[in-house]
């Protein structure tokens, strides 16, 4: 398995440790970072991004996510499928379609993934009030990567405004801010 497989497969568990952890009274919940999303929208739109993946390297379409699944099990067969897709040879090298363009399938997962799941791991907690640490590696990698492109995030559909970070803030905290979230 690639090192960014295995790095971003390591970020999907932590997040699919957060779905677990979801009681079932909480998909509802608002997420105060995503406007106009619930704690359901938010595993759904990391549902939606990993079959966008899976469509890609297998060369077919990506299926639609149902508005009336159950999160869980809805995360837990996305993964598997990413997983499943992902240990196909060449799977890694398929092109992707993204906003920054076409690129291979393992940047994709490497850097706008893993940095998309990471995030809304933290998004997911606070809207349901779960755990919201995050792996402080995972954090560092996934900042240095999205630095360089902060302008081009700052879009509707994307991420808002950066939010200042408070003096002597955490890595956590700074890379929250960045993406517009307010810890």
């Amino acid at each position: 398995m690639s090192e960014v497989l295995e790095r971003y497969q390591g970020l999907a568990a932590e997040f699919g440790q957060r779905v677990e952890a979801t009681p079932d009274d909480r998909w509802s919940t608002p997420s105060p970072s995503c406007p106009g999303w619930t704690a359901r929208d938010i595993v759904a739109h990391v549902v939606d991004g990993q079959r966008y993946v899976v469509a890609a390297i297998q060369g077919i379409e990506p299926e639609p996510v149902p508005d009336d699944a159950d999160p869980k099990e809805l995360f837990q067969a996305s993964n598997a499928a990413l997983q499943a897709a992902a240990a196909q040879p060449e799977a890694l090298v398929k092109p992707v379609k993204s906003p920054m363009g076409e690129l291979p399938a393992e940047l994709i997962l490497g850097r706008i993934m893993s940095m998309d799941v990471l995030v809304h791991t933290w998004d997911l907690a606070r809207a349901v009030g779960g755990d919201e640490h995050l792996d402080q590696d995972a954090v560092a990698h996934a900042f240095e990567g999205i630095r360089p492109v902060g302008p081009m995030l700052r879009r509707p559909g994307f991420f808002g405004d950066e939010v200042e970070a408070p003096e002597g803030a955490d890595l956590q905290t700074q890379f929250l801010n960045f993406l517009g979230r307010r810890p």
